[in-house]
């Protein structure tokens, strides 16, 4: 992102989480019926996380960019506390930070002289970030349908397809979520948006109510650095 331009929370891809899901390790079909049991899957899926106060796990995050026929990488740590409350810290060569404090959003690109404010909509990001539908105040199974459940593994994950409930998420085409039989967690994230893009995320280490400190959700603005609102 250049210096000036609009901070645009959609349009990140820790944000947008879009990608076309390959059902990797694809092992059978769930027969007839596998919309119930996806339904009753994702049901016990977001009570787990919704029983939690806080959240973190390793992630690893690939965007494919179609216009210049490359995937993009990144991996890191993601936080997140109850209510409206995350952290995405990027590791690497291209490391950076976006952070949720429960009131404004903060984006700094890597070796930005800048970071990009603005303030928290809670609704737009209920279609977005699934991982926030799951741990924050959305209910995924209010905005999204299952319409398809696959088994992975010899039947240790299932792959469930879900597509929104009418307008509720009217940038999202469709969410593409593996999540682990025995123990309910979420394993990875793969959204299709309309306009073809794409991203996939996986999630390990994943801990649920991990004791985090405050300071992990305060912004603390770098010397010499502009924030911008947008």
């Amino acid at each position: 992102m250049s210096p000036g331009k609009e901070f645009s929370v959609s349009k990140h891809p820790a944000v947008r989480a879009a990608l076309a899901a390959l059902f990797l390790f694809l092992a059978y079909a769930v027969p007839a019926g596998s919309e119930e049991h996806g339904e009753a899957l994702l049901q016990k899926v977001a009570r787990k996380y919704a029983a939690s106060r806080t959240f973190s796990a390793k992630f690893r995050q690939e965007v494919p960019l179609q216009h210049l026929g490359i995937v993009r990488k990144a991996s890191g740590q993601v936080y997140f506390e109850r209510p409206l409350k995350m952290r995405w810290d990027y590791r690497g060569k291209d490391a950076q930070v976006f952070l949720a404090d429960g009131e404004y959003l903060y984006l700094r690109p890597a070796d930005s002289p800048q970071v990009f404010r603005r303030k928290l909509d809670e609704k737009a990001l209920g279609g977005r970030v699934p991982l926030l539908l799951l741990f924050g105040k959305g209910e995924i199974t209010e905005l999204f349908r299952v319409e398809q459940a696959v088994a992975r593994k010899g039947g240790e994950e299932t792959a469930l397809r879900l597509v929104p409930r009418g307008d509720g998420a009217p940038d999202v085409r469709r969410i593409d979520l593996v999540v682990g039989n025995g123990d309910f967690l979420v394993r990875e994230i793969h959204i299709y948006d309309r306009m073809g893009g794409g991203n996939h995320l996986y999630l390990e280490g994943t801990e649920l109510d991990p004791s985090l400190p405050a300071r992990l959700f305060r912004f603390q603005r770098p010397q010499g650095v502009e924030v911008v609102d947008g």
